[in-house]
């Protein structure tokens, strides 16, 4: 029989990775915690971590477990809210993984907002444009590219967003203005590394228009800032863009890309208190941007 103290240890052992991590949180010695889990893996005779010097990981049955543990703790916390006849302030670890321009100039500018909502939960944000696992749980929620077509997952599309192409203020005074793409020639540009493109159009308008590029980087946010400080053109997230940076949108009906923001989580996740608390406000924060993205 499961108990489901030794449930909620498990709980947060795979939802932090670490022994110790996990020990310290709950106010437990992290030799403690193992030999509890420990005594759990024999008791259902199924080993449920892959302990390694970085940390533990779910096995098979130990995810398999975590889905069970997950909806059994929903059912926990919706009961005690019923009975209290009264919702109780939400609380919890949400860990949000997003590609890294939507998480750097979206997300972080906005936390606050949400940390006044929801003092309770403790928001981990992984800006990186790195494609994460739900189902290893190495997020909570995440923000891609793509609709997934495997595992029990939910998606929904959040928000289309567009990437133009922009220059400093003090760029195009040196260089003269840009009427159209054949202006571009020889015009410094800052761009991606080719190889770690992971979207196809942005690769192809990327080589038409980056004949002499100065500078490369995998990262949004170090291109931003190489742009903002006047050293080329460059290819931006339009959200990210503000009044500050002194940036000019260059061609903006000749150079466009488009492309979709999906929010995504494991299904049985999705009526547990504190992801619909992350999942409903970067909704509604979306919303309220309206055609700015």
């Amino acid at each position: 029989m499961l108990d489901w103290d030794d449930l909620r240890l498990f709980l947060s052992v795979a939802r932090d990775g670490s022994f110790v991590a996990s020990g310290r949180r709950l106010g437990l010695n992290h030799t403690t915690l193992a030999r509890r889990l420990t005594a759990l893996e024999h008791s259902l005779g199924t080993r449920l971590f892959d302990r390694s010097p970085r940390g533990v990981q779910p096995t098979r049955a130990g995810s398999e477990l975590l889905d069970h543990a997950e909806r059994i703790e929903a059912e926990v916390m919706a009961a005690g809210r019923s009975l209290a006849g009264q919702e109780q302030q939400v609380s919890g670890t949400v860990r949000l993984a997003t590609p890294e321009a939507f998480g750097t100039f979206f997300v972080a500018p906005r936390v606050h907002l949400f940390a006044a909502r929801h003092p309770g939960i403790e928001l981990e944000l992984v800006p990186e444009s790195r494609t994460v696992s739900l189902s290893k749980r190495e997020a909570d929620v995440a923000i891609g590219l793509h609709r997934p077509d495997q595992g029990r997952l939910r998606a929904a599309r959040l928000v289309d967003y567009r990437i133009g192409l922009y220059a400093s203020q003090d760029l195009l005074a040196r260089t003269g203005p840009v009427a159209t793409v054949a202006d571009l020639r020889d015009r410094p540009f800052i761009s991606y590394i080719e190889e770690m493109i992971d979207l196809p159009e942005l690769r192809n308008l990327d080589r038409s228009l980056a004949q002499r590029c100065v500078f490369r980087s995998s990262s949004v946010a170090a291109q931003m800032a190489a742009v903002v400080s006047g050293l080329g053109f460059g290819l931006l997230h339009c959200f990210a863009v503000t009044p500050e940076m002194r940036l000019v949108r260059v061609l903006a009906s000749e150079v466009e890309v488009i492309r979709s923001y999906w929010m995504i989580y494991h299904a049985d996740l999705a009526q547990v208190p504190r992801i619909r608390a992350v999942a409903d406000f970067l909704t509604e924060q979306v919303r309220a941007r309206g055609t700015q993205f």
